[in-house]
């Protein structure tokens, strides 16, 4: 059991330093804010996600480096681990800079973090940054909106914390894309429950390691979305997007007409 902050025998300094959890993007350094590049640069401590592009150390010259890598179906550091190392390095007066991948106030235990670091009396700075959606709706050349038909995205984690599954009928219900993130491991019975909500010519797209030099890219529709992902291959981190503004936006930058019939979006795209 973890000793309370005020007992903690590594806590050498009464006037814990911020704490800050840095958004790194979705893996393109050239993507972080300029908030977050100064942040680095003062940072003492450094906690780095697993999915952080590691060059990123080169920008925190001052800082140990402690890997606390969190990885779906792997072996991964507890998050109650995390916190602890965040406040006995805070309450020891230390610049602390947890990097997080993509937006690190979204589906990444950042709720978790602040209010542990609340609790203990330590202060907390968010770094926003570029979140996977928008850095694969980037890749593709598309909008995630369109003004005449989809008024809003709904950010979704393909599995709930019970390992149940969303409210795919109430989602489909709000004519907004889905922007959902985790799903690839799940991609087939995904498919199958939206396709009870929504019309099989659904634009939808994948996107592999958004941003980086490696990153895969699919456009299909609903209907083949699962058969169509077997084709990308496995590894990378995916973020999924379904949604008629989909083949919208295509049609308004001039794209090919037939790509602009939802049934025939469809086609494998590599970078780089």
């Amino acid at each position: 059991m973890s000793m309370p902050a005020s007992n903690d025998p590594n806590a050498s300094c009464r006037i814990p330093a911020d704490v800050v959890l840095l958004s790194a993007g979705p893996g393109d350094l050239e993507l972080l804010t300029l908030k977050a590049v100064r942040a680095l640069a003062a940072a003492e401590v450094l906690l780095l996600d697993e999915l952080v592009d590691p060059g990123i150390v080169e920008l925190a010259p001052r800082a140990r480096v402690v890997r606390v890598g969190k990885r779906g179906g792997c072996r991964s550091t507890p998050q109650a681990f995390i916190c602890r190392l965040m406040r006995r390095y805070a309450l020891q007066g230390l610049r602390v800079v947890r990097v997080k991948g993509g937006d690190a106030l979204l589906f990444g235990r950042a709720g978790e973090e602040i209010a542990f670091l609340r609790a203990a009396g330590v202060p907390v700075t968010i770094i926003n940054g570029v979140s996977a959606a928008f850095a694969a709706a980037a890749s593709l050349g598309i909008s995630l909106t369109h003004r005449e038909h989809c008024h809003g995205i709904s950010f979704v984690t393909a599995h709930t914390a019970d390992h149940g599954e969303p409210d795919w009928a109430a989602l489909c219900a709000t004519g907004t894309t889905l922007a959902i993130y985790m799903g690839m491991r799940r991609i087939e019975s995904l498919a199958r429950s939206l396709l009870r909500h929504l019309p099989s010519d659904t634009p939808a797209a994948v996107v592999l390691a958004a941003s980086q030099p490696g990153e895969r890219r699919l456009l299909t529709t609903l209907r083949d979305l699962a058969a169509d992902a077997d084709a990308l291959a496995s590894g990378p981190p995916g973020v999924i997007l379904v949604g008629n503004a989909l083949g919208e936006a295509m049609a308004s930058t001039g794209a090919p007409a037939d790509a602009c019939r939802p049934a025939s979006v469809r086609g494998i795209v590599r970078r780089g």
